[in-house]
């Protein structure tokens, strides 16, 4: 596909590889709106063989002979094309199994390659699966990869109109919601501009603005919303979490943005190299993607970490977590500091560097932030790795999730950011679990109280 976001509408039918008659026995359940049994993708990959030294005019015409001939072969056959003297087999998908309910919201996640996008497009009737069974009951919205499949030449006015069609709508039922699209995707002034003149957060405000106010059954969203601002994409997240609780609707959310998927999803699905790892609770899914089962690891390495943009001049490499002893933390006392070692790369000379980190609750909210900028003044750097340490004092934190966010900037220009990394836990010897239970906030402050005195009349 071309770097279009792929908008695809399901009618109410049922998917099968093979086509199969539906039986009483059938594997979607009465409260499930989607059921996945098996499936598994395979794609061909070609390869150069090695190079020789010298090579003579016959050997390149065998070889073009030879490649000419597989080609017409896989074409007569309805197999993939693929080009180069070698072919290896890649599952991008195996064995993955798993149910959706009718108005859940479920968080996929997993690292670059692991499947996820693939997943998606089964699900989205773009490619067919190798292997397994699918049955979705409703239609289906999907918003995969930035570009809309938006004519360039028509104006938004028109895509609008283009794309509710294309997602099922009548024209009618497009009339009626076009200025509720338009107000949400935010883009009044640039109505009758043809859209190759939009930048990518307006491709992705419009494309987004149509699919959840098609009102499908289904809704899939993957990493786009990325593109737009930070606004525009708390406006997703409500409008989400409303076609859910409200509509009653079914979503499916892709994102690395941790934070965002433990804030929006019931249930988070976790792949891992194709295969499902874990489903279930947020924190447990998101703990087993990070690292070691239920616990965080005490070492994360950020080189290949999912980031919302490509570092630029500077990168975080690793982030250690420390107990007041300098050791590995997997957990750490309520009355202790956690020591936070991060190691940085500087790609090129950079001048003015600032550190900040963040600090932010299982359920989204931001609990505090600092620069190391604010209180330092740091020298020219030259290319090489750099160590930073600093220290954060638990007792403020209550027995829950936090996450950590690193960003640096130098001056005003973006080096690199990444967030959603999980601190080690907290654990107290001697909890009162009543009091805990019962504290409001995403923080504990301990208050001196004064004992309780008489008022004398």
């Amino acid at each position: 596909m071309q770097n279009h976001l792929l908008l695809h509408t399901i009618k109410q039918e049922r998917r099968t590889t093979k086509r199969e008659p539906r039986t009483k026995n059938s594997f979607l359940m009465s409260d499930s709106i989607i059921s996945i049994q098996n499936i598994s993708k395979r794609y061909l990959l070609g390869h150069q063989g090695e190079k020789e030294k010298y090579t003579a005019l016959r050997d390149v015409i065998a070889r073009n002979v030879r490649g000419l001939a597989r080609t017409t072969r896989d074409m007569l056959t309805g197999r993939q094309v693929v080009g180069g003297d070698e072919v290896e087999e890649f599952w991008a998908l195996k064995d993955v199994s798993f149910e959706v309910k009718r108005g859940e919201v479920l968080g996929i996640i997993g690292r670059n390659g692991a499947g996820k996008s693939t997943l998606l497009k089964i699900l989205a009737r773009i490619t067919e699966p190798t292997t397994g069974r699918i049955e979705i009951n409703g239609r289906v919205a999907s918003l995969l990869e930035v570009g809309t499949g938006f004519h360039p030449e028509l104006t938004g006015r028109e895509n609008v109109y283009l794309n509710g069609s294309i997602l099922g709508m009548s024209r009618a039922e497009i009339r009626k919601k076009f200025d509720e699209i338009v107000a949400f995707a935010e883009v009044e002034k640039f109505l009758d501009t043809p859209v190759k003149r939009y930048s990518s957060g307006m491709y992705v405000r419009l494309a987004f603005a149509v699919a959840a106010h098609l009102d499908p059954e289904v809704l899939i969203v993957d990493e786009v919303l990325a593109v737009g601002d930070v606004e525009f994409q708390k406006k997703c997240m409500g409008k989400m979490q409303s076609v859910s609780e409200e509509g009653g609707r079914t979503v499916l959310f892709v994102s690395h943005n941790m934070q965002a998927v433990r804030q929006m999803c019931e249930r988070v699905l976790f792949l891992n190299k194709g295969k499902v790892g874990f489903v279930g609770s947020p924190h447990e899914a998101i703990s087993a993607y990070l690292g070691q089962g239920g616990a965080s690891p005490t070492t994360v390495d950020l080189a290949d970490y999912p980031r919302p943009r490509r570092p630029e001049g500077a990168r975080f490499r690793e982030v250690s977590f420390l107990n007041p002893a300098g050791e590995a933390a997997l957990t750490i006392g309520p009355a202790e500091e956690l020591g936070v070692r991060v190691m940085i790369e500087i790609l090129h000379p950079v001048k003015q560097l600032n550190v900040a980190m963040a600090l932010v609750h299982g359920e989204g909210m931001r609990v505090f932030s600092e620069a190391y900028c604010d209180e330092h003044e740091l020298p020219d750097l030259r290319p090489g790795t750099y160590r930073l340490t600093f220290r954060i004092p638990m007792r403020f934190l209550k027995m829950e999730s936090y996450f950590l966010a690193l960003s640096m900037n130098e001056k005003s220009y973006h080096c690199d950011h990444v967030e959603g990394i999980l601190l080690p836990e907290i654990v107290d010897d001697n909890p009162n679990l009543q009091m805990e239970n019962n504290r409001w906030g995403v923080v504990r402050v301990p208050v001196a109280w004064d004992k309780l005195q008489t008022e004398p009349s």
